[in-house]
């Protein structure tokens, strides 16, 4: 998201837009990037199994009081934090996360809903847990606007890796190779749109008048360009002259000769 991000500010020369991703964006650090970069993004939001045996006993129907940094369980029973941040990995991206808890579970008549956790129920709350909560609220007053995204953006991918099948590439070795075999791809999928879009008999008459203009500029030029390859002759010849006439001993040793061509 970063890179695309940091693109998309360059090429509009402002941050006045929405980015919308999916899924596989939704993480804390991709988040704060965007966050510093002043750009809103919508990112979808992943399915995540639930943390509790019974559904109902999810952390997200768990009050969080920002003032006291502290959560309120259903049992209306408070987790604290002890308030240090824990180091926490996920894939290539790295985040702080503080743990909350209270030794109040043992008692509670729902601690088999809430956990299997035999010390009690606890909570991960990340560094950037603002932020994705922000997303989820844009998320679900921009249901429409999403849809669209989606609409646009996955239509080509469903047609290229289900319908051509193109679910790998051969070129792997390096992004530059990839970019190639990709890129052929997305060419065939650009003219097959454009077919689709246009009919192939008006794209037959682009493409014939293409090449009539073409053909009309190449022979108005190939006189012009003659003359230019003459006098870039001429000059090389000239300068290996002036060559051979002050290096006597550069002459001697490979005999240097100067001839000119006398056509094309």
């Amino acid at each position: 998201m970063g890179g695309m991000v940091r693109r998309a500010k360059t090429i509009l020369q402002n941050n006045d837009f929405t980015a919308i991703y999916d899924k596989g964006y939704h993480t804390g650090s991709e988040f704060d990037y965007a966050n510093k970069h002043g750009v809103e993004v919508m990112v979808a939001i992943p399915d995540v199994a639930s943390l509790a045996p019974d559904p109902a006993f999810d952390v997200e129907h768990f009050h969080y009081d920002k003032v006291n940094d502290a959560y309120t369980c259903l049992g209306n029973k408070i987790l604290t934090s002890n308030g240090i941040w824990y180091n926490k990995s996920r894939g290539k991206s790295f985040n702080k996360v503080k743990h909350y808890k209270t030794c109040e579970c043992a008692n509670c008549p729902s601690f088999a809903k809430c956990t299997t956790n035999k010390k009690g129920r606890l909570i991960e709350r990340s560094e950037h847990a603002d932020l994705i909560y922000d997303n989820k609220v844009r998320i679900e007053q921009n249901k429409e606007i999403y849809r669209r995204r989606q609409a646009i953006v996955e239509h080509p991918y469903g047609i290229i890796k289900r319908q051509w099948d193109f679910y790998y590439i051969m070129t792997k070795k390096s992004i530059k190779r990839a970019s190639s075999d990709v890129g052929l791809i997305f060419v065939a999928y650009n003219l097959r749109r454009i077919i689709n879009l246009i009919g192939r008999d008006s794209i037959k008459e682009y493409f014939n008048a293409l090449f009539f203009v073409l053909n009309s500029l190449t022979a108005n030029f190939k006189p012009l360009y003659r003359i230019a390859f003459f006098n870039l002759q001429m000059l090389f010849l000239k300068i290996a002259t002036h060559i051979s006439k002050h290096f006597y001993t550069f002459r001697g040793n490979y005999s240097l000769k100067i001839t000119c061509a006398g056509g094309f």
